[in-house]
């Protein structure tokens, strides 16, 4: 019986270690490779214990073995049994607490987006030849012809919101991968799409104020989610690269797993969103409805989703903070 002890304790001080790493958690909180460890080595603590059962008096042992595969036993069921839980605790919990533990990113990504749209919108209002520069160069014919592109929506909402959510997402995500090159590729993707944004309307307006005017109205509604969703992605992303540089008292490694973990999380739920402005954008901003109502959609969509990032989910903590301030 000693021989089998020495043989099989390193397995179940293991099993111990991935038992502490699951306090207060699930499975969820283990790698995919820890979570397929974690399941041979409770399957091997299960027999282990039948052999003790059948072959050793100790009762330390036998009441050992039975408390470490119950307690394996009970992550795995409660695992299994979560469901629909784990969806409500992400939109409850896990999305908003990661949004407003990394905010400053979301803001140095929202920033860097208004700087750049006011420096295109300038430089293109200074010379329309910007455009190039933005890839914008068919726009201009559009703008000068009075040719509003996106009253084609219209014609067919269903496939329109579809494609506009999918490129959304895209573009959102793309933000997002960016970051990997050391944050400076997420930097450059958000200033680049503000200028791209700004050029556009500093074209309108200069070359076709009504058109501008049409255009605006057009964007007022789908454009607050919208564009805040592209630049949290890109605030993720920076996220990505910011715990490359500087990881502070974790490796590496550590510290790219924890902040890859809540950028997920932050993607995962604008990609929500963007299902929501790929339907308004669809729907509502091509419609003949009053530019006040689509104003109101923009404004009130905004003060949901906002309200939502900042207020859900907030620990007793928080609220003592917010109720202090």
């Amino acid at each position: 019986m000693n021989r089998f002890i020495d043989e099989r304790k390193d397995n179940w001080q293991r099993l111990e270690d991935l038992l502490g790493l699951l306090q207060g958690t699930s499975l969820r909180g283990l790698s995919k490779v820890e979570v397929r460890e974690f399941g041979a080595l409770y399957r091997r603590a299960a027999t282990d214990l039948a052999i003790a059962r059948a072959e050793s008096r100790d009762p330390k042992l036998i009441n050992y073995l039975n408390s470490l595969v119950i307690r394996a036993h009970g992550k795995i069921y409660r695992a299994e049994g979560e469901g629909a839980s784990i969806i409500w605790k992400f939109f409850s919990h896990d999305f908003p607490n990661a949004f407003r533990s990394n905010w400053k990113y979301m803001a140095v990504a929202g920033g860097t987006f208004v700087v750049f749209a006011i420096l295109g919108f300038i430089a293109t209002w200074i010379d329309v030849d910007f455009t190039h520069f933005v890839y914008l160069s068919g726009v201009v014919d559009n703008i000068q012809s009075g040719e509003r592109w996106w009253t084609s929506l219209n014609d067919s909402n269903q496939i329109g919101a579809s494609f506009i959510m999918s490129n959304n997402i895209i573009v959102s995500i793309r933000a997002f991968a960016m970051g990997a090159l050391f944050g400076v590729g997420a930097f450059y993707d958000i200033a680049f799409f503000g200028a791209h944004v700004g050029s556009v309307f500093g074209a309108c307006y200069k070359l076709n104020p009504p058109f501008g005017n049409d255009l605006a109205s057009f964007v007022i509604g789908h454009g607050v989610i919208e564009l805040s969703v592209v630049c949290f992605c890109g605030g993720a992303g920076m996220m990505i690269g910011y715990a490359i540089i500087n990881p502070g008292d974790l490796t590496r490694a550590q510290a790219l797993k924890k902040k890859g973990m809540e950028a997920a999380k932050i993607v995962i739920g604008c990609a929500c969103f963007l299902v929501v402005a790929g339907l308004i954008e669809g729907f509502i901003s091509p419609s003949t409805l009053p530019v006040g109502f689509k104003i109101a959609t923009g404004v009130l969509t905004g003060i949901v989703m906002y309200s939502y990032l900042f207020l859900v989910g907030r620990n007793d903590d928080e609220v003592e903070e917010l109720n202090a301030a």
